[in-house]
Order: C-alpha cells, then sequence, then structure tokens
C-alpha cells in the first residue's frame, strides 16, 4: 500500500540568497520566477509532494521559507520546531552569504538539538562572471557539516528540483530505516 510521509522542510541563509525563489520555481515546477522581489518578512510556507523512486511513496514536503534578515530572527526561530531536514542556501557570487552558513548551521543546530540530514544549495550559478565561491570550497564545506551540496540557477530554473528531491528521498530512507529498527524490536 503507497505512503505519504510528510517532512518539514527549513530553508535558511542570507536574505537576497534566493530562498523565495528557488522555493517558488519547485513549487511551479519551473511556471513561476518571482521576477519582482520582496523580502520575505517571518516565514512563508510551500507544500509539494515528491515521488520516491523505485516505490508508490511519496513525500510530501512542508517548505519553510525563513527571512534572512536579522531583523526577523526571533519570529522565525518559533517555526523551525520540530524539522525533518534542513536547506542551507548562499549566494555563489556572495562570499558573505557563503561564510554566513556556518551560522545558521548552527542556529538550527541549537534549536533542534540534533542533527539533520540536508542539503547546502550554492543559487545563481548563471551569474558565471561574478562567482566567487569554487564547487570545490562549497562541497568541502558541505562534506565536513554532512551535507550534500547541489547547485542552481532559479532564476534560469536550472537544477532547481535536484536540492528538494535529495531531501525528500533522505527523509525517506531515515523513516525507512526506523522503521526497520522498529519491526526489529517487536
Amino acid at each position: 500500500m503507497p505512503k505519504t510521509l510528510r517532512a518539514k522542510v527549513i530553508t535558511v541563509g542570507d536574505s537576497a540568497v534566493g530562498k523565495s525563489a528557488i522555493t517558488q520555481v519547485f513549487h511551479s515546477d519551473g511556471a513561476h520566477f518571482p521576477k519582482s522581489y520582496s523580502m520575505t518578512v517571518g516565514v512563508e510556507l510551500c507544500v509539494k509532494s515528491v515521488n520516491i523512486p523505485d516505490t508508490n511513496d511519496c513525500v510530501e514536503l512542508y517548505i519553510y521559507d525563513s527571512a534572512g534578515k536579522e531583523l526577523y530572527s526571533d519570529y522565525v526561530h518559533k517555526f523551525w520546531e520540530h524539522p525533518s531536514v534542513v536547506m542551507v542556501v548562499f549566494d555563489v557570487t556572495n562570499e558573505t552569504s557563503f561564510k554566513s552558513c556556518q551560522k545558521w548551521l548552527e542556529r538550527v543546530k541549537n534549536k533542534t538539538n540534533q542533527e539533520l540530514p540536508g542539503v547546502l544549495v550554492g543559487n545563481k550559478i548563471d551569474l558565471v562572471g561574478r562567482r566567487v565561491i569554487s564547487p570545490k570550497i562549497a562541497r568541502e564545506f558541505a562534506m565536513k557539516n554532512s551535507l550534500e551540496y547541489c547547485e542552481c540557477s532559479a532564476k534560469e530554473m536550472e537544477n532547481v528540483e535536484a536540492a528538494f528531491y535529495f531531501v525528500a528521498n533522505a527523509f525517506y530512507r531515515l523513516y525507512e530505516e526506523k522503521v526497520e529498527v522498529m519491526n526489529t524490536l517487536v
């Protein structure tokens, strides 16, 4: 019998790195890129199902797109209760946004008191001439923090779904492992 699992994805990163654009492009299957930027105040929620390959199951992702401005941090943290996975986004043309990834991970860990499966996402790869963070440096950071690494361009709608498919599959594997452990206890 097919299962539908629900996963809470918290999306974090500095302001203007493209968290909302990535979320909206994924949610709309590439049909919508927000051409006019409006800063996220607090948290925006999107829901989308991802089918798990080689099964009849799916994971319904509840994507909490968090504001990146410090001004909203106290408010945003209230929405980080009981996350399943984390997505940390930075702008490949902005070194400060990359350096802030450590701060965002620490905030999530302090709030959740646990290691979460997750993904580091380098956005804005379409701005080739302005790139300052190499894929190698980003991959090393991701590996050091037990994260997967993906790059995308929300504007060009390139590879946006990869990070979401990764977190859906990671959550599904974690669920299956826990079910297996529970079955051995019976």
